[in-house]
């Protein structure tokens, strides 16, 4: 996942495997470049809020997007951020 700076996110593909939505329990995959680029813009414009309904501020390096496609957890340093609160709902992206 890209951010402006052209960083990737590295989430280990082991760490990957056994990772799942803290609320749900369904699988996580690694969102695309191209969805991590549209939150992002939504962060800058400041559009964006968790779960917790606190806005999201810092840009992400990538995400892990639930199967469902309705929650993005924040990836920040190569770490994935799986708590309930900062999961971002999808549907505020346009």
């Amino acid at each position: 996942m890209s951010d402006a700076l052209g960083k990737k996110a590295n989430v280990d593909k082991d760490l990957l495997a056994i990772l799942c939505c803290p609320e749900t329990k369904q699988v996580v995959t690694l969102a695309d470049d191209q969805l991590i680029q549209k939150v992002n813009g939504a962060i800058e414009r400041g559009m964006l809020k968790n779960k917790a309904q606190k806005p999201v501020t810092e840009k992400l390096d990538g995400g892990l997007i639930r199967s469902d496609n309705k929650i993005l957890y924040p990836v920040r340093e190569d770490i994935p951020v799986m708590l309930i609160d900062e999961g971002i709902p999808l549907e505020q992206v346009s």
